[in-house]
């Protein structure tokens, strides 16, 4: 059965779980804006304890969603259940992997953990091939996942595959990390009729409201001394940027692309990170990040599947 012979309803949502140029624009701009994350978090972190930054993280950028949101006249979801798919959403989008990502981060180190986090397309294939009728595993995605992921291997290179022994537990927290992402990529589905701004606002207002008592717990903030003016603008730039911009256009490439193909980004985080690396530090491009990049490269082109179709004449 061909596109044309589909019902009106399967053809859109066929439609909307492409990767078409628009949403890869969407994906690349979105991995600059994660990737960027961590040169603030080395900044920030290093003066704010663990919880407290992500506390702070996602409760600014709550904050100035809902300023946008107040000030240009957005309507809110009258749906009771949509509030509660935010909940769930705070939690596995939010909540569970910044925290096991940060633990498994400090115990195996950011390249380990970056090669980890990767796998999260291949989770999410999984489960949307499991939980969704319009996300089915085809030869291209799963050939492209594994492309992309091999490629964040070759990019971040051997010493750091080396790390992926040094803590059961802490790779155990990064797929579970993954796991989490892959499970919120289908929950997210349900956001497709809301505006972007609005459904990012409502997940990251969850995720403040689950990480206040964990903060407070756990890391004590009003015992801490007060972080420096580099620090706090970094605090601000990881929650302005990095986080409220960042998921707005989550959501739109949700909305757009579906959940497998919004987890890509994944993908698309350690070679912005290695970019920004180079255009900002003066970093240096080796031939193994080199050759990572254009792997990582023909696996988006693979799960496209525009470009092989013409290549055959199709």
């Amino acid at each position: 059965m061909d596109a044309k012979t589909l019902p009106t309803s399967a053809r859109a949502a066929s439609a909307e779980a492409s990767l078409d140029l628009g949403s890869l624009t969407l994906l690349v701009l979105l991995s600059l804006l994660w990737g960027g994350s961590f040169l603030f978090m080395r900044v920030a972190g290093a003066e704010v304890p663990v919880f407290t930054l992500v506390l702070l993280r996602v409760g600014i950028a709550a904050a100035a969603l809902w300023v946008v949101i107040i000030a240009s006249g957005r309507r809110l979801p009258s749906r009771g259940g949509i509030y509660l798919r935010a909940l769930l959403m705070g939690f596995l989008n939010n909540a569970v992997p910044f925290s096991l990502i940060t633990f498994a981060t400090v115990e195996i180190g950011a390249g380990a953990a970056s090669i980890l986090n990767a796998t999260t397309p291949i989770f999410t294939v999984l489960i949307a091939h499991v939980l969704t009728a319009d996300e089915k595993m085809t030869t291209n995605k799963v050939t492209g996942v594994v492309l992309g992921f091999l490629g964040v291997a070759v990019m971040i290179g051997l010493p750091a595959l080396r790390g992926l022994t040094a803590d059961f537990l802490a790779v155990l927290a990064m797929l579970a990390a993954a796991t989490s992402y892959g499970f919120s990529a289908v929950v997210g589905k349900g956001f497709r009729a809301t505006d972007p701004v609005v459904a990012a606002a409502m997940q990251l207002s969850a995720s403040t409201l689950l990480m206040v008592p964990v903060a407070f717990l756990i890391d004590r903030p009003f015992a801490t001394a007060m972080p420096g003016m580099a620090a706090i603008l970094s605090i601000l730039g990881l929650a302005l940027l990095s986080t409220s911009l960042a998921y707005v256009l989550f959501f739109r490439i949700l909305a757009r692309a579906g959940g497998t193909n919004a987890m890509l980004v994944t993908l698309l985080v350690p070679v912005s990170a290695v970019t920004l690396g180079v255009v900002l530090l003066g970093e240096s491009l080796s031939a193994g990040q080199f050759a990572g990049m254009a792997m990582i490269g023909a696996g988006l082109v693979v799960m496209d599947g525009r470009a092989l179709r013409r290549l055959r004449g199709g």
